[in-house]
């Protein structure tokens, strides 16, 4: 688990998921401190999206211990939602939802995320990236101790991106909150990460954000496309081997110089 002077406000220890006949985590040791801000990075299927219900606890572990520090206040951006063209509701109403916050309450994390115009605006008629601002207003209005951001900029263009990160990292200024986010934007988001963990189903690596060019490591884990984009780096303490398995680093260098 990360080391440091502040007790985590979330972590788990050796947590493994097991759904039907799929392991979808396992062995994952993780902590999150006040103020920190992580982000989850890994292939489609990795398990990233269900290591953050198991965080949450919306889904239970099979093994291992999910810690969370007493009266924890989560704010959560799903990966998805999609708002019913039928359903007669503008912003404010939406970002109500599910919360007692009062009008001017709604109406300052409307204006936090920029959305402050668009109040009265019917949320079908949002924008992709509009819609993604709207469900950071709902989190905000939790007054969290950490938000937990599953891949926030999914359907939203390249200006709508950078403005989206902008947001968050000033709710995280001004707030003093924690950040847990999956996201494959690694470009936007490293200059205002604090640490990147790898998951493959278990955690492969982590480390501080780095803006080396070109790191083989980051090549190796996302492949040759990532030409001008900023990197992180870390240390491999393992390999996978072609079944998959784990295997150790001179057992893969081994196996490799057999192959060439």
């Amino acid at each position: 688990m990360h080391s440091g002077a502040a007790e985590p406000i979330l972590g788990a220890e050796n947590v493994s998921l097991v759904l039907g006949d799929h392991s979808i985590l396992s062995g994952v040791d993780l902590a999150v401190a006040p103020g920190e801000s992580v982000t989850l990075v890994g292939p489609n299927g990795a398990g990233k999206t269900m290591l953050l219900r198991v965080l949450m606890g919306l889904v239970p572990p099979t093994s291992g211990v999910v810690t969370r520090k007493p009266g924890l206040r989560v704010g959560y951006l799903p990966q998805t939602m999609i708002a019913d063209a039928t359903l007669p509701m503008d912003v404010q109403r939406f970002v109500a939802i599910g919360t007692s916050a009062s009008k001017a309450r709604r109406s300052k994390a409307l204006e936090d995320v920029g959305l402050g115009a668009l109040s009265r605006r019917p949320i079908h008629d949002l924008s992709g990236g509009e819609m993604r601002r709207a469900m950071l207003a709902r989190a905000l209005l939790r007054d969290p101790d950490i938000l937990v951001l599953d891949e926030p900029v999914q359907g939203v263009d390249l200006p709508g991106q950078v403005e989206l990160y902008d947001r968050i990292a000033k709710a995280k200024s001004d707030r003093g909150c924690a950040v847990l986010m999956v996201s494959h934007d690694l470009n936007l988001v490293m200059a205002a990460t604090d640490r990147v963990i790898c998951l493959n189903h278990h955690i492969c690596c982590e480390g501080a954000p780095d803006s080396v060019r070109d790191h083989a490591e980051y090549r190796a884990l996302f492949g040759d496309e990532v030409d001008g984009l900023a990197v992180y780096t870390h240390h491999h303490d393992h390999a996978h081997g072609a079944d998959g398995e784990v295997v150790p680093i001179d057992q893969a260098a081994h196996e490799t110089a057999a192959h060439d």
